[in-house]
């Protein structure tokens, strides 16, 4: 999607829904890039065995902010497709869940337009994001042969995701089983999932700040405020959110967490990842 007014800060309506807006002309100037960093996805010995990596992806578009309008959303696709990139060049594949089995929904005005490898990766995987599993019938089969769980951003991933209990039983799983999870930006508010567990209490991550989220209205980047803030539930779980009230492209790993504070750590994480996985993920 393109907007030829990058001075305009009026989000701009989304037509197949009452009262939702996509991002403004000039907060897509600013925040988005028709191409995208893929450096360093180099793997010379790639992942030979048969784990995958389990992508819970966001299956609804509109959430409601403060006034009553919506933000049209989703997952955003360079958070989501640079990280696969790497994975997948490491010899890792993916299956991909949503809560209900219905389409992964993208923030598709953020998809760079000038990439082509970023957009022959999406179409490898369209199939996939078309028609995806459905969470709780993956659980239910068992989740055995999953290597790692990701979680991609997106204001997409703070509907639903943070409060199903298939996606806080995947996640301890994942720590039960000593297993990877995976995430940047707004996915982390996936952890919240795990409900007052104790699991997560001392670890420390990188997120996308609240007080930026508060911030995107001014631009038009969200019609509305955030009707909840999702970075002080989940310091009040027990992470400490490394990055602070800054975006910068941070990426960290404490233990079998790997999380990225925004678009711009989409990269480093997807490296991040490949890395880890493949020193640690044997069988």
């Amino acid at each position: 999607m393109t907007y030829q007014n990058v001075s305009d800060k009026q989000p701009q309506p989304d037509p197949a829904e009452k009262d939702a807006f996509f991002p403004s002309g000039y907060s897509l100037s600013q925040f988005t890039s028709p191409k995208s960093d893929l450096g360093g996805a180099d793997y010379p010995a790639p992942y030979k065995g048969a784990k995958k990596i389990l992508m819970i992806g966001a299956d609804e578009r509109y959430l409601l902010t403060d006034n009553g309008t919506f933000f049209s959303t989703g997952n955003h696709p360079v958070e989501t497709l640079l990280p696969m990139y790497h994975l997948h060049k490491a010899g890792f594949a993916f299956d991909v869940a949503t809560l209900s089995g219905n389409p992964v929904k993208f923030e598709y005005w953020a998809m760079p337009s000038e990439d082509q490898e970023v957009q022959g990766f999406f179409a490898k995987y369209h199939p996939q994001f078309k028609q995806p599993l459905t969470l709780s019938t993956t659980i239910a089969q068992g989740l055995d042969n999953y290597a790692a769980i990701f979680i991609p951003g997106g204001h997409g991933a703070l509907i639903d995701i943070p409060k199903n209990k298939d996606v806080g039983a995947a996640l301890k799983w994942a720590a039960a089983n000593n297993k990877f999870v995976i995430s940047l930006c707004h996915g982390p508010a996936a952890f919240l999932a795990v409900g007052h567990s104790d699991m997560y209490r001392g670890y420390k991550i990188c997120a996308f700040p609240d007080v930026i989220d508060a911030m995107l209205p001014d631009i038009g980047y969200t019609p509305g405020h955030l009707t909840w803030k999702f970075g002080e539930k989940l310091k009040a779980l027990g992470f400490e959110i490394i990055n602070g009230d800054a975006i910068s492209g941070t990426v960290h790993r404490d233990r079998n967490l790997l999380t990225g504070d925004s678009p711009l750590a989409a990269n480093a994480l997807g490296k991040l990842a490949a890395q880890t996985l493949l020193k640690e993920v044997t069988a």
